[in-house]
């Protein structure tokens, strides 16, 4: 049967998975040198004046079979790859490259070992984590004019949703170096990027040259879990974003996307009982 969604994991040889990592690889790396693309590179110090979108999300979790190690180890990480990503202007017309900003994650820039979703499995990688920076910019890009260009959506519903803030699908995906999450400011304000690893929450901020125009909403539609023929369960949705006046006059709603994700625990499990890789 087929699978519409692309959500059944296709076995590949090791030989197949190298190859096509090269291939996606070299790509990337020739799309970063393209000279039609301007991408942001300049980072400043001082915040510009008017905050357009905040968040934060919590930095540690217990998951269940997984060394707290690994969590400590994910917020070093964070704070390398913010130290990269802080305080950088988006000019007008220029796009932001996560990876291109970021570089590769190695040990000899201070990334540890963190956690890892690899097909489904659970597994541990140099710069493992960073897909919660991704996360967070992407859900506050959402809040923005801003334009997102590319993003990847998880393939996987790790989390069930006691203490879910966000919709599902609300997330990006992040995988070195094709696996990218890139923004083009297609307004005529500057807009900068600031972040921050706190004692227990990761934060950040867009924030802008000139005050916010609109107020903006995601929402989810078509949410639905469902049984797969092969076994397990799928969960989907549609996000849009509704565009609002500060005064709440409602302006019009934007498709965002279309999320197909394979579930990672038990659906409609009652209350307090154990989700599988997950510990409340």
């Amino acid at each position: 049967m087929h699978d519409p969604n692309g959500l059944r994991t296709v076995s590949r040889s090791r030989l197949r998975r190298c190859c096509g990592q090269a291939y996606y690889s070299f790509r990337r790396y020739l799309f970063w040198l393209s000279p039609g693309i301007r991408f942001a590179a300049f980072r400043q110090t001082e915040s510009l004046p008017f905050l357009y979108a905040r968040h934060q999300t919590p930095l540690l979790r217990r998951l269940r079979d997984v060394e707290m190690i690994y969590q400590y180890n994910k917020v070093q990480n964070l704070r390398v790859a913010c130290g990269r990503l802080d305080g950088i202007l988006l000019h007008p017309g220029e796009t932001l490259s996560y990876w291109k900003q970021i570089g590769r994650p190695t040990y000899a820039k201070g990334y540890l070992d963190g956690v890892i979703l690899r097909s489904g499995e659970v597994t541990a990688g140099c710069g493992g984590g960073l897909c919660q920076l991704s996360n967070l910019i992407y859900w506050m890009t959402l809040h923005t004019p801003l334009t997102v260009t590319e993003r990847h959506r998880h393939g996987y519903d790790v989390f069930p949703d006691a203490g879910r803030t966000q919709p599902f699908g609300s997330g990006a995906t992040c995988f070195y170096p094709h696996g990218d999450l890139m923004l083009r400011n297609d307004t005529q304000d500057i807009f900068q990027l600031r972040l921050r690893v706190g004692e227990r929450f990761l934060h950040g901020e867009w924030r802008c040259s000139s005050q916010s125009r609109f107020r903006y909403e995601v929402v989810e539609r078509g949410h639905r879990m469902q049984g797969e023929w092969w076994g397990g369960y799928s969960r989907h949705n549609e996000l849009y974003r509704l565009v609002y006046t500060h005064e709440g006059e409602p302006l019009g709603e934007e498709f965002l996307a279309a999320n197909h994700a394979m579930m990672m625990y038990e659906p409609l499990l009652g209350e307090g009982e154990t989700h599988a890789g997950y510990v409340k």
